[in-house]
């Protein structure tokens, strides 16, 4: 399958390595040429702190594997800072690691860990008779070197099993080419269109304006700022720039999963409209087969009987099952024609009125000695003064000085519905939040997009939006023959509509900690927004919340003296 869906494949060029790096770094992964890979990497720690690189990194995860976690050791060399101990314990590792890889050149990894008794276990309990639940008790880690923000986005959509770290727009320089062609994704059906051209000047052209305005920006923001370090006003023009960046920006991105979980992402990936996110389905499957074989069996084994293909256009079809009853009962007539948000903003739609009093009944229900029913409890919280009711929270909260602390269950027996529009590249951080109930429509031009206050006082508005604005006209051109295809065309400037269902304590963890200074401003607003609509609605629960209501230039500056003070009256 992944032969028929080579067309799709993102532009990638692979590192070059010598002779002696191949082999040191060849036993790690299952392959070192390929965009998608998945590490054999069985230490929990090294797994870990190599793919927690991967936000900051600017190179491939493999190349980062070769240069900080194995050549350092092989060929130590001491520095300044290296105490005798730790200086022994470098060289003591180095040999050991010199001895594992010969070892794993003649005994490599994938053979020893394929055991015919465990592997025969899950091809019974899991591919024939369907025991989803033993698929939870193993994971693995997959990689993908250069994907389009559209598929990491439609991937990370899926709310629980697979713990997703990306490259960050904030932090990273986007400037780079590979192979003379900067870091995006042109769908090859595009010339079909007759639009491939046209897309690929609209493209150029905003990644020629991110290159160009981070030197201009850079310069007045130290002018600015001139008590921020060289490295610090960079990133800053990185992070204001970067709704410039177009979603089809390719990025770095590591997953860890369980088997449930890779399983149902591919199988919700086969069908999809957009050849990318085939493809990628296809490409993990292919790498991940060679780790866990016995977890996708199930997906062979149903292909011969066509239930697999049935699943996987139920999965991705129903998009297309609906569309013709949006088009019959929304139809776009005068009455209700598409309505854009004119800015960003936040919505309180629904909150349950008693949502104060059956939090406080969670309070208590679990403690309760004398065995009263749910209902037997919150008709007597119904009764309680608001002192009373203050009185049980701060018991109840008694202690909690830090967002780390979550709050407890209680909080979960109230909801509240939000619905959102931001620009995109702000959303990103705030879906991560997927322990909700979250759903966003497609990506757009349609409700405009953001112009950065930096990017308005320092005369460079005009530079911005000349790159934007041909973008609207791209995308009209192509939402008119593919609406999913379209989403290519819109950059992290342009705003997003989405809706947030979400439990109390939920709210609490969101806010908290999207509102630190270490925040991005636009989010940040966004989730200040949502405590205020909280605060009206369950003003003693919300009196807890730890909202960072301050105002910072740039992140990690300062701290918010209302939280403190905050807890020193509560504690009083």
């Amino acid at each position: 399958m992944i032969e028929e869906l080579k067309q799709f494949t993102p532009n990638f060029i692979a590192d070059e390595y010598s002779k002696e790096e191949s082999r040191n770094l060849a036993p790690f992964f299952t392959n070192l040429e390929r965009s998608v890979y998945a590490p054999l990497i069985f230490s929990p720690e090294l797994i870990g702190a190599l793919c927690s690189r991967t936000s900051r990194a600017t190179r491939d995860l493999r190349h980062i594997y070769l240069n900080e976690f194995i050549n350092p050791f092989l060929s130590p060399e001491r520095r300044e800072k290296d105490t005798d101990k730790l200086w022994k314990e470098k060289v003591a590792y180095g040999k050991e690691l010199k001895v594992f890889i010969d070892f794993l050149q003649k005994h490599p990894l994938l053979e020893i860990f394929s055991n015919p008794r465990a592997r025969s276990f899950y091809i019974t309990w899991l591919a024939q008779y369907g025991d989803d639940s033993i698929a939870q008790m193993a994971g693995m880690h997959l990689g993908f070197a250069a994907l389009s923000q559209v598929a990491i986005k439609h991937y990370e959509d899926q709310r629980i099993g697979l713990a997703p770290i990306e490259k960050s727009t904030r932090y990273v320089d986007y400037r780079e080419k590979v192979g003379g062609h900067y870091l995006y994704y042109t769908d090859p059906t595009l010339h079909d269109l007759g639009l491939y051209e046209e897309y690929e000047r609209v493209m150029d052209n905003l990644f020629h304006t991110y290159t160009l305005l981070i030197p201009k920006l850079t310069t007045w923001l130290a002018q600015r700022f001139p008590q921020e370090k060289a490295s610090v006003v960079e990133k800053k023009a990185f992070d204001t720039l970067r709704g410039l960046l177009p979603n089809s920006t390719l990025s770095q991105v590591a997953f860890f999963g369980n088997g449930q979980a890779f399983e149902y992402m591919i199988s919700r990936s086969r069908n999809h409209s957009l050849g990318e996110i085939r493809w990628g389905a296809a490409a993990a499957e292919e790498e991940l087969d060679k780790v866990g074989p016995s977890f996708f069996r199930r997906l062979k084994d149903e292909e011969k009987t066509g239930l697999v293909e049935e699943y996987q256009e139920y999965l991705a079809g129903r998009g297309k099952r609906v569309a013709p009853l949006i088009k019959e009962f929304l139809s776009d007539d005068k009455k209700s024609a598409l309505r854009a948000a004119k800015e960003s903003g936040v919505e309180l739609l629904e909150f349950d009125p008693e949502g104060e009093e059956k939090v406080i009944t969670g309070m208590l229900y679990a403690g309760s000695n004398n065995h009263l029913s749910w209902q037997e409890i919150l008709d007597r919280v119904k009764k309680m003064n608001s002192y009373e009711k203050r009185k049980i929270i701060d018991a109840y909260m008694q202690g909690r000085t830090k967002r780390f602390q979550k709050v407890g269950r209680a909080f979960e027996n109230t909801y509240v519905r939000f619905e959102i529009v931001m620009n995109i590249g702000a959303w990103r951080d705030l879906q991560r939040h997927r322990m909700l109930t979250q759903q966003r429509q497609n990506f757009s031009c349609h409700h405009g997009y953001d112009v950065p206050q930096e990017i308005i006082e320092s005369g460079l508005e005009t530079e911005f939006r000349s790159a934007l604005d041909p973008v609207s006209d791209l995308f009209e051109k192509i939402v008119k023959h593919n609406n999913d295809l379209a989403q290519y065309a819109t950059t992290m400037a342009h705003r997003l509509r989405f809706m947030q269902w979400e439990n109390l304590r939920q709210s609490f963890w969101q806010i908290e900690l999207r509102s630190i200074p270490e925040g991005h401003p636009d989010y940040r607003h966004i989730v200040q927004k949502k405590f205020y609509a909280i605060e009206k609605a369950y003003p003693l629960l919300a009196e807890r919340m730890l909202v960072n209501l301050g105002e910072y230039d740039f992140a990690r500056r300062g701290q918010d003296e209302r939280i403190q003070k905050k807890l020193t009256q509560l504690q009083n």
